[in-house]
């Protein structure tokens, strides 16, 4: 699959993801782009959004966004924040549809 990083999260866990090309929303040259905004750029290039962002749910329509929304909720933002949930993340990979949005950690 083909994974979008939200800005505020360590580009340090895109080389954890391992079997999907990721990369970061500055890379893509994205930077500063309001999520909105964001989100229909990225259905055009990417299958999954992972962000730290819980508000993204409720300022957006996500249902009819064409991506897999994955929201890292109580979890850092550094790489050995992250680290423990790196499986569960993978695994999300695994069965999740576009269109879709996976809640790792507390519910919003």
């Amino acid at each position: 699959m083909k994974i979008l990083l939200d800005e505020c999260l360590d580009r340090r866990i895109a080389t954890e993801l391992i079997g999907h090309k990721v990369i970061t929303v500055p890379k893509r040259g994205w930077a500063g782009i309001k999520n909105g905004n964001l989100l229909k750029l990225a259905e055009k290039e990417f299958d999954v959004f992972i962000t730290v962002d819980r508000n993204l749910t409720f300022q957006q329509n996500y249902k009819k966004i064409n991506l897999l929304i994955i929201i890292l909720a109580d979890h850092g933002t550094r790489a050995k924040d992250l680290q423990p949930i790196i499986p569960e993340i993978l695994a999300s990979l695994k069965f999740a549809k576009k269109g879709n949005t996976i809640l790792i950690g507390k519910k919003i």
